[in-house]
């Protein structure tokens, strides 16, 4: 699996739409009246690696095995969803179980569709979102707060780090700020700062659906929503979700670029999403490649070699020995394994390697 990605915004501005077009599915009902998405819906999308197509021709695979990103599509939320309002509580429970949000923004003027406030802001809508993520959060603080401060003044040391840890968090909080803003110095502080599942740590993906006709270079809409993201360190990704419906019909490859290039695309949005997702949540992708299969894995930047070893199977962790590695180029280069190994281009990697982005590994281990 590579990441879990919550889709969330407020109720029409085309998130279940977005969903069906970038899993390919018709499985998320899409309708221009709130709350049309009440159980989230989930999907599974495998995610494109031109490297892997080629590691898998080069090996002599009989199969190709992507990683795949899941996208859930969350209710829509309104103002007081933190109270409970329309399917507050149940959206913000669906949060805590992704990885990051990718937040969708209406950026498109359109007098059929209906808007919960009326008229498009970007800027407004996003400030709702999180404003209700906020509060959640602080209601969540608040209210263990007072038995947290107890326990740890009657000496349970875990309690003190939790104390140390949230008083930041509802300073933050209380100000405007995410929890994300709160930066923890002391490992065990950041591990009680994950035991809190707050929702504004999540890292967020601003996606703006615009127009066909804007989904090449956006528009004032979909520029304020990009400040935004510089301004808090976030991704921002412009997607066209009419675009990607078309795009989902088109069975054929060439099919596919020749559209995007008429729009003046180089890729879908399903590949922006993707890059950005990684790019946001710090993942790399290595691959492993055989006779039998080639295939990808998504890792932490920074994963050792038996860290990328457990993803495989967790005895290969457990008996790590060394990681037979070559670099994507080379193997490409050399015209695979063997002519890379014969170039002294396989490496033998210990239990100290960073893997790298794009490596191809063959793990050895002993149990």
């Amino acid at each position: 699996m590579g990441f879990k990605c919550g889709i969330v915004g407020l109720p029409n501005v085309g998130k279940s739409t977005l969903f069906n077009a970038l899993t390919a599915t018709a499985q998320a009902q899409a309708a221009n009246y709130p709350f049309c998405t009440v159980e989230p819906n989930i999907g599974r999308v495998a995610v494109p690696d031109a490297r892997l197509e080629q590691v898998a021709r080069l090996a002599g695979a009989a199969r190709v095995l992507p990683t795949f990103l899941e996208f859930v599509d969350i209710a829509g939320l309104v103002r007081g969803a933190s109270r409970g309002e329309g399917l507050g509580n149940r959206f913000l429970a669906n949060i805590r179980e992704v990885d990051a949000i990718a937040h969708v923004l209406r950026c498109f003027e359109d007098s059929g569709i209906t808007h919960v406030d009326g008229r498009v802001d970007s800027a407004r809508d996003a400030e709702t979102v999180e404003t209700e993520l906020m509060l959640a959060d602080l209601d969540s603080l608040e209210r263990r707060f007072d038995q947290t401060k107890k326990r740890a003044a009657a000496g349970d040391p875990e309690q003190k780090v939790l104390a140390r840890t949230i008083d930041p968090l509802l300073a933050a909080l209380g100000a405007g700020r995410p929890a994300r803003s709160v930066v923890f110095d002391r490992e065990d502080d950041r591990v009680a700062f994950e035991s809190l599942q707050l929702l504004t740590a999540k890292p967020v993906l601003y996606v703006c659906n615009v127009s066909e006709a804007d989904a090449a270079l956006g528009n004032d809409f979909s520029r304020q929503a990009a400040a935004r993201a510089a301004g808090e360190g976030a991704e921002c990704v412009i997607v066209s979700a009419a675009v990607e419906a078309e795009i989902a019909m088109l069975a054929d490859a060439e099919e596919r670029a020749g559209f995007l290039e008429t729009l003046g695309l180089e890729e879908s949005g399903l590949d922006r999403v993707i890059r950005a997702g990684y790019r946001l949540l710090g993942l790399i992708t290595f691959l492993t490649a055989g006779p039998k299969e080639a295939r990808a894995w998504t890792v932490p930047t920074g994963a050792t070699a038996p860290e990328a070893a457990g993803r495989v199977h967790t005895d290969f962790q457990r008996g790590f020995i060394r990681a037979e590695t070559i670099a994507f180029e080379d193997y490409v280069a050399f015209g695979g394994e063997r002519g890379a190994k014969d170039a002294g281009r396989m490496r033998a990697e210990g239990r100290d390697y960073v893997v790298r982005d794009g490596d191809v590994m063959l793990f050895r281990f002993n149990l």
